[in-house]
């Protein structure tokens, strides 16, 4: 059986060429900014000069380019080895389409054509299932996508055992190598969403909050913990807290902090730049020290176990989108990804939009 797994993922610029083009692709995107194509497409090409020169420097700070790209090929490297071991009888290749910047799903998919696949598992790098990132990703795969092989969604995994144990040994290690101090607050950092998306019926509060619980129930020594959300853009009003008040609070009262990336698995300019120095040039600012940072689950064994069982799992039922993991959303998330057709969406049909 030959098995094509398409990991999904935001991309990032590859050069500081290309922080213009990819901010254009993610403006234009009407999960991003929900107007019609004839308003959307010009305002994207507004904000995206008007941001070109702030992101270039945001991206000097990392070489002058995302590193989004080669950790989701470490990544899939890791996981066509795990697949290997797991079924040896099965030949898998691991795919990458990034839905801002190259690799794109169009090219992607031409790829996966050629391979010719009997299966096509659909496998986003979002532990929490969103219309703004996930949703979009599988309707731009939809409409490139005309090749061979069965089709399933594995729309999410907020709290598979591999997620919640990679997050657990990343933070234990980051608090391990300051010495254990006991005057720290953990922070679930995830980024952050408009109110009025999660009001729509956007499970991805629900799912950070969820994985947030698995995680913390497990390190009863950090047992004073929050979340928070992080890359507020735009005038609406976003999801609360936010990371900046949450390390405010905590050096008002005497406290340090452990920032965990929760919606992230790899590293960019989210983790790098924002959480790294910005973040942490306000931290020393209000005396909330010491400010620590767990890394990103990466290729960790447990969270790449996970990639592939959660993968030769979904061979095994019908086609539609299913999480991994016991997880299933709550009554009244309308968008939920079991509830809601994301597999196909016409060109230009605009979508609640996040800005």
């Amino acid at each position: 059986m030959k098995l094509a797994v398409i990991l999904f993922n935001l991309g990032g610029p590859d050069s500081r060429a290309a922080v213009k083009p990819f901010l254009y692709n993610l403006f234009k995107d009407p999960a991003i900014i929900g107007l019609p194509a004839i308003a959307r497409y010009p305002l994207a090409r507004l904000i995206s000069s008007r941001r070109e020169k702030t992101a270039q420097a945001n991206y000097d700070i990392m070489g002058g380019r995302s590193p989004i790209l080669p950790e989701t090929e470490a990544q899939a490297r890791a996981l066509e080895a795990e697949l290997k071991r797991q079924a040896p009888d099965v030949e898998a290749r691991c795919f990458i389409a990034m839905r801002y910047w190259k690799p794109l799903a169009d090219e992607t998919a031409k790829q996966v054509a050629a391979f010719r696949p009997d299966e096509v598992v659909l496998l986003p790098l979002y532990p929490q299932f969103s219309t703004t990132t996930t949703a979009s990703s599988i309707k731009d795969w939809a409409r490139n996508y005309k090749g061979p092989g069965r089709s399933r969604t594995i729309c999410c995994f907020p709290t598979s055992e591999g997620l919640v144990q990679a997050n657990i040994d990343a933070i234990r290690e980051a608090w391990d190598a300051a010495g254990k101090p006991s005057n720290i607050r953990l922070l679930f950092s995830a980024h952050g969403l408009p109110q009025k998306v999660v009001d729509a019926g956007d499970p991805y509060e629900a799912q950070v909050r969820a994985t947030a619980a698995a995680i913390a129930a497990k390190i009863p020594e950090l047992s004073d913990w929050h979340v928070c959300f992080q890359s507020r853009v735009g005038p609406l009003k976003w999801l609360q807290p936010s990371t900046d008040d949450e390390i405010r609070r905590a050096g008002a009262e005497g406290k340090g902090v452990l920032i965990a990336p929760l919606a992230f698995v790899s590293e960019h300019v989210e983790t790098l730049v924002e959480l790294d120095h910005e973040y942490a040039g306000l931290a020393a600012e209000v005396g909330c020290l010491p400010y620590l940072r767990a890394r990103t689950p990466g290729i960790r064994a447990p969270f790449i176990g996970d990639l592939a069982e959660a993968t030769l799992v979904s061979l095994g039922r019908p086609g539609g989108a299913r999480p991994f993991g016991a997880w299933m959303c709550p009554d009244g998330l309308s968008k939920c990804a079991c509830r809601a057709s994301i597999d196909s969406v016409e060109d230009g049909e605009p979508v609640p939009g996040a800005i």
